[in-house]
Protein backbone atom coordinates (compact mmCIF):
# COMPACT_ATOMS: atom_id res chain seq x y z
CA UNK A 1 0.00 0.00 0.00
CA UNK A 2 1.30 3.50 -0.66
CA UNK A 3 2.57 5.59 2.19
CA UNK A 4 2.88 8.92 1.83
CA UNK A 5 5.81 10.84 3.84
CA UNK A 6 8.26 7.50 3.95
CA UNK A 7 12.05 8.81 5.28
CA UNK A 8 14.36 6.69 3.26
CA UNK A 9 18.40 6.15 3.79
CA UNK A 10 20.78 6.17 0.74
CA UNK A 11 22.75 3.16 0.62
CA UNK A 12 25.51 5.31 1.64
CA UNK A 13 23.72 6.34 5.00
CA UNK A 14 23.67 3.35 6.31
CA UNK A 15 26.04 1.65 8.39
CA UNK A 16 28.63 -0.88 7.03
CA UNK A 17 26.60 -0.94 3.94
CA UNK A 18 30.04 -1.02 2.02
CA UNK A 19 31.21 -3.59 3.18
CA UNK A 20 27.96 -6.10 3.26
CA UNK A 21 27.36 -5.41 -0.41
CA UNK A 22 31.15 -6.74 -0.90
CA UNK A 23 30.31 -9.81 0.59
CA UNK A 24 30.00 -13.40 -1.28
CA UNK A 25 26.91 -14.40 -0.14
CA UNK A 26 25.36 -10.80 -1.06
CA UNK A 27 24.76 -9.92 -4.87
CA UNK A 28 23.29 -6.72 -3.28
CA UNK A 29 21.65 -5.57 -0.45
CA UNK A 30 19.49 -2.31 -0.47
CA UNK A 31 18.19 -1.44 3.12
CA UNK A 32 15.14 0.99 3.41
CA UNK A 33 14.51 2.18 6.88
CA UNK A 34 10.73 4.05 6.62
CA UNK A 35 9.31 6.22 9.59
CA UNK A 36 5.15 5.48 9.30
CA UNK A 37 3.24 7.60 12.00
CA UNK A 38 6.25 8.15 14.01
CA UNK A 39 7.30 4.03 13.57
CA UNK A 40 10.51 3.43 12.74
CA UNK A 41 10.22 0.49 9.97
CA UNK A 42 13.06 -1.38 8.52
CA UNK A 43 12.97 -3.90 5.80
CA UNK A 44 15.40 -5.68 3.36
CA UNK A 45 13.53 -4.68 0.05
CA UNK A 46 16.11 -6.16 -1.85
CA UNK A 47 18.15 -9.42 -0.88
CA UNK A 48 19.90 -12.08 -2.74
CA UNK A 49 20.94 -15.20 -1.94
CA UNK A 50 24.09 -17.32 -2.99
CA UNK A 51 22.20 -19.12 -5.16
CA UNK A 52 20.99 -15.47 -7.26
CA UNK A 53 24.58 -14.20 -6.94
CA UNK A 54 25.29 -16.34 -9.76
CA UNK A 55 22.31 -15.57 -11.63
CA UNK A 56 19.11 -17.44 -10.37
CA UNK A 57 15.68 -16.07 -9.51
CA UNK A 58 14.74 -16.31 -6.35
CA UNK A 59 11.31 -19.32 -6.44
CA UNK A 60 9.61 -20.54 -3.48
CA UNK A 61 10.12 -24.21 -2.72
CA UNK A 62 6.39 -25.27 -3.01
CA UNK A 63 6.47 -23.00 -6.01
CA UNK A 64 9.37 -24.17 -8.15
CA UNK A 65 7.43 -27.58 -9.23
CA UNK A 66 4.40 -25.54 -10.63
CA UNK A 67 6.33 -23.00 -12.34
CA UNK A 68 8.64 -25.21 -13.89
CA UNK A 69 5.69 -27.50 -15.30
CA UNK A 70 4.39 -24.66 -17.45
CA UNK A 71 7.19 -23.21 -19.73
CA UNK A 72 4.37 -20.21 -20.91
CA UNK A 73 4.20 -18.64 -17.31
CA UNK A 74 5.68 -15.50 -17.24
CA UNK A 75 9.14 -14.83 -15.80
CA UNK A 76 10.07 -13.20 -12.48
CA UNK A 77 13.69 -11.05 -13.53
CA UNK A 78 15.46 -9.26 -10.94
CA UNK A 79 16.06 -5.19 -11.57
CA UNK A 80 17.92 -3.01 -9.59
CA UNK A 81 15.85 -1.92 -6.75
CA UNK A 82 14.15 1.85 -7.19
CA UNK A 83 13.10 3.83 -4.07
CA UNK A 84 9.89 1.66 -3.23
CA UNK A 85 10.70 -1.48 -5.12
CA UNK A 86 12.08 -4.86 -4.06
CA UNK A 87 13.88 -5.13 -7.12
CA UNK A 88 11.43 -7.78 -8.71
CA UNK A 89 9.53 -7.26 -11.93
CA UNK A 90 6.66 -9.42 -13.03
CA UNK A 91 5.26 -8.39 -16.59
CA UNK A 92 6.86 -5.13 -17.21
CA UNK A 93 6.34 -3.95 -14.11
CA UNK A 94 8.72 -3.87 -10.81
CA UNK A 95 6.87 -4.87 -7.40
CA UNK A 96 6.29 -2.57 -4.70
CA UNK A 97 7.55 -2.92 -0.98
CA UNK A 98 4.73 -4.79 1.71
CA UNK A 99 3.56 -2.18 4.36
CA UNK A 100 5.12 -3.91 7.52
CA UNK A 101 2.51 -4.66 10.93
CA UNK A 102 3.93 -1.79 12.73
CA UNK A 103 2.05 0.61 10.55
CA UNK A 104 -0.95 -1.20 11.22
CA UNK A 105 -2.54 1.86 13.14
CA UNK A 106 -2.14 4.11 9.54
CA UNK A 107 -4.95 1.16 8.09
CA UNK A 108 -7.49 2.40 10.65
CA UNK A 109 -6.91 5.92 10.17
CA UNK A 110 -10.22 7.83 10.75
CA UNK A 111 -10.30 9.90 7.94
CA UNK A 112 -9.92 6.51 5.51
CA UNK A 113 -13.20 6.51 5.42
CA UNK A 114 -13.54 9.83 3.16
CA UNK A 115 -10.51 8.87 1.72
CA UNK A 116 -11.14 5.32 0.14
CA UNK A 117 -15.58 5.08 1.24
CA UNK A 118 -15.21 1.19 2.14
CA UNK A 119 -18.90 2.06 2.39
CA UNK A 120 -18.97 2.35 -1.65
CA UNK A 121 -16.86 -0.67 -2.26
CA UNK A 122 -18.91 -2.67 0.03
CA UNK A 123 -21.96 -1.98 -2.27
CA UNK A 124 -20.35 -2.88 -5.63
CA UNK A 125 -19.34 -6.54 -3.93
CA UNK A 126 -22.91 -7.42 -3.91
CA UNK A 127 -22.28 -9.85 -0.83
CA UNK A 128 -25.28 -11.39 0.50
CA UNK A 129 -25.77 -13.58 3.98
CA UNK A 130 -24.03 -16.88 4.25
CA UNK A 131 -20.97 -15.85 1.80
CA UNK A 132 -17.77 -17.46 2.14
CA UNK A 133 -15.28 -14.58 1.99
CA UNK A 134 -11.76 -13.94 1.46
CA UNK A 135 -10.01 -10.78 2.54
CA UNK A 136 -6.10 -11.84 1.17
CA UNK A 137 -4.03 -9.26 2.69
CA UNK A 138 -6.20 -8.28 5.22
CA UNK A 139 -3.87 -6.26 7.54
CA UNK A 140 -5.29 -5.24 10.22
CA UNK A 141 -9.03 -6.56 9.28
CA UNK A 142 -10.37 -3.11 8.29
CA UNK A 143 -12.30 -4.57 5.39
CA UNK A 144 -12.61 -8.27 7.03
CA UNK A 145 -14.94 -6.46 9.59
CA UNK A 146 -16.99 -4.85 7.05
CA UNK A 147 -17.57 -7.72 4.91
CA UNK A 148 -18.48 -9.95 8.00
CA UNK A 149 -21.28 -8.07 9.22
CA UNK A 150 -22.50 -8.25 5.59
CA UNK A 151 -22.21 -12.07 5.58
CA UNK A 152 -23.54 -12.97 8.82
CA UNK A 153 -22.93 -15.69 11.30
CA UNK A 154 -24.22 -18.03 8.45
CA UNK A 155 -21.39 -16.88 6.66
CA UNK A 156 -17.56 -16.47 6.57
CA UNK A 157 -14.79 -14.38 6.32
CA UNK A 158 -11.20 -15.82 5.95
CA UNK A 159 -8.63 -13.03 7.28
CA UNK A 160 -5.66 -13.89 5.34
CA UNK A 161 -2.17 -12.34 6.16
CA UNK A 162 1.40 -13.39 5.59
CA UNK A 163 2.76 -11.52 8.61
CA UNK A 164 1.94 -13.34 11.67
CA UNK A 165 1.96 -9.98 13.89
CA UNK A 166 -1.15 -8.89 11.58
CA UNK A 167 -2.50 -12.52 11.92
CA UNK A 168 -2.57 -11.99 15.86
CA UNK A 169 -4.38 -8.33 15.18
CA UNK A 170 -7.03 -10.64 13.49
CA UNK A 171 -6.81 -12.92 15.88
CA UNK A 172 -8.39 -10.53 18.50
CA UNK A 173 -10.98 -9.29 16.45
CA UNK A 174 -12.44 -12.91 15.88
CA UNK A 175 -12.11 -13.30 19.87
CA UNK A 176 -15.23 -10.50 20.13
CA UNK A 177 -18.91 -12.37 19.73
CA UNK A 178 -19.82 -9.64 16.80
CA UNK A 179 -16.57 -11.70 14.86
CA UNK A 180 -16.85 -15.26 15.35
CA UNK A 181 -17.12 -16.23 11.96
CA UNK A 182 -13.94 -14.48 11.10
CA UNK A 183 -11.50 -16.89 10.50
CA UNK A 184 -7.51 -15.71 10.18
CA UNK A 185 -5.40 -18.16 7.96
CA UNK A 186 -1.40 -17.60 8.38
CA UNK A 187 -0.47 -17.57 4.53
CA UNK A 188 2.87 -18.02 2.68
CA UNK A 189 4.38 -15.94 0.49
CA UNK A 190 3.17 -18.10 -2.21
CA UNK A 191 0.29 -19.37 -1.29
CA UNK A 192 -2.96 -18.10 0.53
CA UNK A 193 -3.74 -21.15 2.34
CA UNK A 194 -7.31 -21.92 1.65
CA UNK A 195 -8.95 -25.21 0.89
CA UNK A 196 -9.69 -25.29 -3.50
CA UNK A 197 -13.52 -24.48 -4.62
CA UNK A 198 -14.12 -23.05 -1.13
CA UNK A 199 -14.41 -19.13 -1.43
CA UNK A 200 -17.18 -17.67 -3.43
CA UNK A 201 -15.64 -13.95 -3.60
CA UNK A 202 -11.44 -13.01 -2.72
CA UNK A 203 -10.86 -9.56 -2.26
CA UNK A 204 -7.43 -7.69 -2.86
CA UNK A 205 -7.73 -4.17 -1.52
CA UNK A 206 -3.77 -2.31 -2.11
CA UNK A 207 -2.27 -5.54 -1.61
CA UNK A 208 -1.78 -7.20 -5.21
CA UNK A 209 1.04 -4.72 -6.20
CA UNK A 210 3.23 -5.27 -3.47
CA UNK A 211 2.60 -9.47 -3.75
CA UNK A 212 6.19 -11.02 -3.92
CA UNK A 213 5.06 -13.98 -6.31
CA UNK A 214 1.91 -12.49 -7.61
CA UNK A 215 1.73 -15.31 -10.05
CA UNK A 216 2.23 -18.46 -8.05
CA UNK A 217 -0.75 -16.76 -5.25
CA UNK A 218 -3.05 -16.21 -7.86
CA UNK A 219 -2.83 -19.64 -8.63
CA UNK A 220 -3.87 -20.55 -4.89
CA UNK A 221 -6.39 -17.68 -5.55
CA UNK A 222 -8.16 -18.80 -7.94
CA UNK A 223 -7.89 -22.59 -6.91
CA UNK A 224 -9.88 -22.10 -3.77
CA UNK A 225 -12.72 -19.96 -5.96
CA UNK A 226 -15.78 -21.89 -6.08
CA UNK A 227 -16.74 -22.51 -9.70
CA UNK A 228 -18.20 -19.03 -10.64
CA UNK A 229 -16.92 -17.18 -7.90
CA UNK A 230 -15.25 -13.64 -7.72
CA UNK A 231 -11.72 -12.26 -7.66
CA UNK A 232 -11.73 -8.57 -6.87
CA UNK A 233 -8.60 -5.97 -7.32
CA UNK A 234 -8.91 -2.60 -5.77
CA UNK A 235 -6.05 -0.90 -6.64
CA UNK A 236 -4.83 2.94 -6.98
CA UNK A 237 -5.52 4.13 -10.00
CA UNK A 238 -2.43 4.46 -12.23
CA UNK A 239 -4.28 6.58 -14.80
CA UNK A 240 -5.19 9.35 -12.36
CA UNK A 241 -2.08 11.96 -11.88
CA UNK A 242 -4.29 13.22 -9.05
CA UNK A 243 -4.17 10.23 -6.67
CA UNK A 244 -1.83 11.29 -3.92
CA UNK A 245 0.14 7.62 -4.06
CA UNK A 246 3.24 6.73 -5.02
CA UNK A 247 3.22 5.59 -8.31
CA UNK A 248 4.95 2.48 -7.58
CA UNK A 249 1.55 1.55 -5.45
CA UNK A 250 -0.78 2.21 -8.38
CA UNK A 251 -1.80 -0.17 -11.00
CA UNK A 252 -3.47 0.61 -14.46
CA UNK A 253 -6.71 -1.39 -15.18
CA UNK A 254 -4.69 -2.87 -18.36
CA UNK A 255 -1.98 -4.02 -16.00
CA UNK A 256 -4.34 -5.53 -14.04
CA UNK A 257 -6.34 -7.32 -16.87
CA UNK A 258 -3.26 -8.26 -18.47
CA UNK A 259 -1.95 -10.17 -15.07
CA UNK A 260 -5.48 -11.50 -14.44
CA UNK A 261 -5.73 -13.04 -18.00
CA UNK A 262 -2.70 -15.69 -17.49
CA UNK A 263 -5.09 -17.60 -15.06
CA UNK A 264 -7.84 -17.87 -17.11
CA UNK A 265 -10.25 -15.54 -15.19
CA UNK A 266 -12.72 -13.80 -17.03
CA UNK A 267 -13.13 -9.95 -16.44
CA UNK A 268 -16.46 -9.32 -15.60
CA UNK A 269 -16.69 -5.46 -14.92
CA UNK A 270 -14.30 -2.48 -13.75
CA UNK A 271 -15.85 0.20 -11.01
CA UNK A 272 -14.72 3.76 -10.36
CA UNK A 273 -16.74 4.55 -8.39
CA UNK A 274 -14.62 4.88 -5.09
CA UNK A 275 -12.29 8.58 -5.05
CA UNK A 276 -8.80 7.01 -5.69
CA UNK A 277 -8.92 3.54 -6.72
CA UNK A 278 -10.55 1.61 -9.05
CA UNK A 279 -12.57 -2.06 -8.56
CA UNK A 280 -11.82 -4.46 -10.91
CA UNK A 281 -13.83 -7.37 -10.95
CA UNK A 282 -12.85 -11.02 -12.31
CA UNK A 283 -15.04 -14.13 -12.57
CA UNK A 284 -13.87 -18.27 -12.54
CA UNK A 285 -15.34 -20.18 -15.17
CA UNK A 286 -18.20 -22.68 -13.90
Amino acid sequence: MGRRGDKILRCEEVPNYESLAMTSTFKHLWLKLAVVNGVLISSVAATASLAQAVGSTSTPASASASTSASTSAPAYKKTFPTRDGIGKSYMGREIAGVMGWQAADWLERPERAREERPDLLLAELKLKPGMVVADIGAGSGYHSRRMADVVGKTGTVYAVDVQPEMVRFLERIAREDRYTHVKPVLASVDDVKLAPSSIDLAIMVDVYHELEFPLEVMRSIVKSLKPGGRVVFVEYRAEDPQVPIKEMHKMSEAQIKREAAVHGIVWERTSNVLPWQHIVVFTKKP
